[in-house]
């Protein structure tokens, strides 16, 4: 199976071969290749359909957890925004929180093989709510003018982004590669290497604390926070298509929990880099 630039995926369950049921058609697969499961997988989890404790992992699985993941982001999302609106006190400790909260559980999740736990992905979802509440508050309205509405835009903006993927992946407009894999995972190492670059830059006074002035909301933050959706969207054809693997190699169905965490990681990240850039082109 090749691997995803998402980290969270990388370490999912792989499961034998003997797909139950497929994420698109033969088309979004390309002809998927031969899973081999490594010995924390074979150990985890033996062949379920001969074990009869649980049934292959099904698209209605994935649907179903992705759905429920995203609504817990969004419900405290709301309320941490309402929160923020009546006491903005409130906005640094539910951005530092949520954030490293949110962050801290994804790396245990990684790590640990902990990502089809479910109290851990609705914890993480529940974490990253009460930061994107935060931070959108922020960005609409003191960062920028732009309000609920640059808010609401932005939400539109990356579920268009989101089906428009889908689609490409669906229809195999683009084709995942091992070799587009490798080129998106030096990409992110690349953008993230520069992101912390430019933030310690920053920190120490360069630039009149801005850095390189990749978030100043100058011509160049613009380009970089394109960049950033750009590589946001090419990810999720890649973690459909491990999401397809995975459906395909017949892993247990509690493995949806883990392709839920992943989308989402890809989902907020996209926002966020969304709303930035609108933010920009709504300073005063």
């Amino acid at each position: 199976m090749r691997e995803s630039s998402n980290p969270v995926f990388r370490s999912l369950p792989k499961g034998q071969q003997g797909g139950y049921a497929q994420f698109g058609n033969a088309a979004g697969g390309y002809g998927a290749q031969a899973v081999h499961a490594d010995p924390y997988t074979a150990q985890q989890y033996p062949d379920q359909r001969q074990a009869g404790v649980s049934r292959p992992l099904t698209i209605d699985d994935v649907v179903t957890r992705t759905g429920i993941t995203l609504a817990v982001v969004t419900v405290v999302g709301v309320l941490s925004y309402f929160m923020v609106s009546m006491n903005v006190g409130l906005m640094m400790p539910f951005t530092l929180i949520g954030g490293l909260g949110g962050f801290a559980l994804v790396m245990i999740a990684t790590f640990g093989r902990k990502q089809d736990n479910p109290a851990i992905v609705l914890s993480y979802a529940a974490l990253e709510g009460l930061f994107l509440g935060a931070a959108s508050f922020l960005f609409a309205n003191l960062v920028s003018t732009g309000g609920p509405g640059m808010i609401a835009q932005a939400i539109f903006g990356t579920v268009g982004v989101f089906v428009g993927m889908l689609v490409v992946y669906k229809t195999g407009a683009i084709r995942v590669t091992p070799k587009l894999t490798r080129m998106l995972v030096a990409a992110m190492f690349g953008v993230l290497a520069i992101a912390l670059l430019n933030l310690v830059l920053g920190l120490f006074g360069v630039g009149g604390g801005e850095g390189f002035g990749l978030r100043s909301g100058g011509p160049l933050a613009i380009i970089f926070s394109l960049v950033c959706i750009g590589l946001a969207a090419f990810m999720f054809l890649i973690d459909f298509d491990s999401a397809d693997q995975l459906i395909r190699a017949g892993a247990p169905e509690k493995a949806a929990w883990g392709i839920a965490l992943g989308l989402t990681v890809t989902l907020v990240w996209l926002y966020l880099e969304i709303l930035r850039l609108l933010s920009y082109f709504n300073s005063d």
